[in-house]
């Protein structure tokens, strides 16, 4: 009978056992998901939130092995990939090894610095303004090579594997670190050749890629503004104006526009603006270390809205092009 009974109590701690370890008990017949856990979170915090959002079955037998594995004195922050029919062995050694699943951070399209502020926020943790107040500190700034007004050029537009609980420093740092590695030596010395820091490079590009979404036209544009930089002739680049507006609903610009007192009235000054008009584009970028040499000292959009440009030489030139895209633009009353 003893014999029996030890039998018995072998069996049902090796099945408890066995169910404790080898049992699904995450995301059961479920979809996988992520678990979200804050700095400064603890055990209880982990357990609110898997009882919150359902994603255990059994609360009990996962604290008794993350006790006994020592997790739940080992919490970690971070994003979480819990999959459907996870074990709690699985998921107390992701949990206590911090095996996070990376956030993929994408930024396009930006055009304002606060642009790029909300975008980031959005994905990460960490408040807008907290990450805001980085990026208008001079101090800060200062230590990567830039000004308030340049520190977007730092921020390549690209997709970026970061993990959820990274700082904003932690991510200026990435960014520096991504930005460091994008002008290597071949782009530096192209950069030099054509007589402009990378930040400059990246203020030009900024307005080459205000001009055109057609990366095959990039180039030659970039190639205008070049020629008359060199020449010492005032850029008068259109997206400037809207820029120094700040009213991007501006679809025609008129001469009234071109009367506004700004450093990026590109028709009142020579020379690039202080900063980029927007966080341009590993192609635009390219497109301006890349340019096309050609004597083109003018361009206007093309009558038949292609989204492609017609470029002239001279000024007489130009203004029959600019003549033909005006009519185009009263016939479609765009003003």
């Amino acid at each position: 009978m003893v014999m029996i009974a030890v039998s018995m109590i072998t069996v049902s701690i090796t099945f408890y056992g066995y169910q404790l370890v080898r049992t699904p008990n995450f995301q059961v017949d479920k979809k996988d998901t992520y678990l979200y856990i804050p700095q400064g979170a603890n055990f209880k915090t982990v357990l609110d939130s898997l009882k919150a959002r359902d994603l255990v079955q059994n609360t009990v037998s996962f604290a008794f092995l993350s006790k006994l594995l020592k997790y739940q004195d080992n919490v970690k922050p971070g994003r979480y990939l819990i999959k459907q029919n996870m074990t709690n062995l699985e998921a107390v050694r992701m949990l206590r090894a911090g095996l996070q699943s990376p956030v993929r951070l994408t930024f396009n399209s930006v055009r304002l610095k606060q642009d790029l502020v909300e975008k980031v926020s959005k994905e990460l943790p960490f408040q807008a303004g907290e990450f805001g107040k980085l990026l208008n500190d001079s101090q800060v700034v200062k230590k990567y090579g830039f000004d308030t007004t340049t520190v977007v050029s730092m921020f390549l537009p690209n997709t970026y594997q970061v993990y959820w609980n990274i700082s904003p420093k932690q991510l200026l740092d990435r960014m520096h670190k991504e930005y460091k590695k994008f002008w290597n030596d071949q782009r530096l010395a192209k950069a030099k050749t054509i007589g402009l820091k990378p930040k400059e490079v990246s203020v030009l590009a900024s307005i080459v890629q205000a001009e055109t979404n057609k990366n095959d036209e990039k180039p030659r544009i970039a190639g205008v503004y070049i020629n008359r930089l060199q020449k010492e002739i005032p850029l008068e680049a259109d997206p400037t104006l809207v820029f120094a507006m700040k009213d991007f609903t501006i679809k025609r610009v008129l001469n009234r526009h071109k009367k506004v007192e700004s450093p990026y009235n590109t028709y009142k000054y020579k020379g690039l603006p202080p900063g980029p008009i927007n966080v341009p584009s590993i192609a635009s970028l390219d497109a301006v270390l890349n340019y096309e040499q050609h004597d083109y000292l003018f361009f206007c959009a093309k009558a038949d809205f292609s989204g492609y440009h017609a470029f002239a030489k001279t000024n007489a030139q130009h203004n029959r092009n600019a003549r033909l895209y005006h009519r185009a633009l009263n016939l479609r009353r765009i003003k």
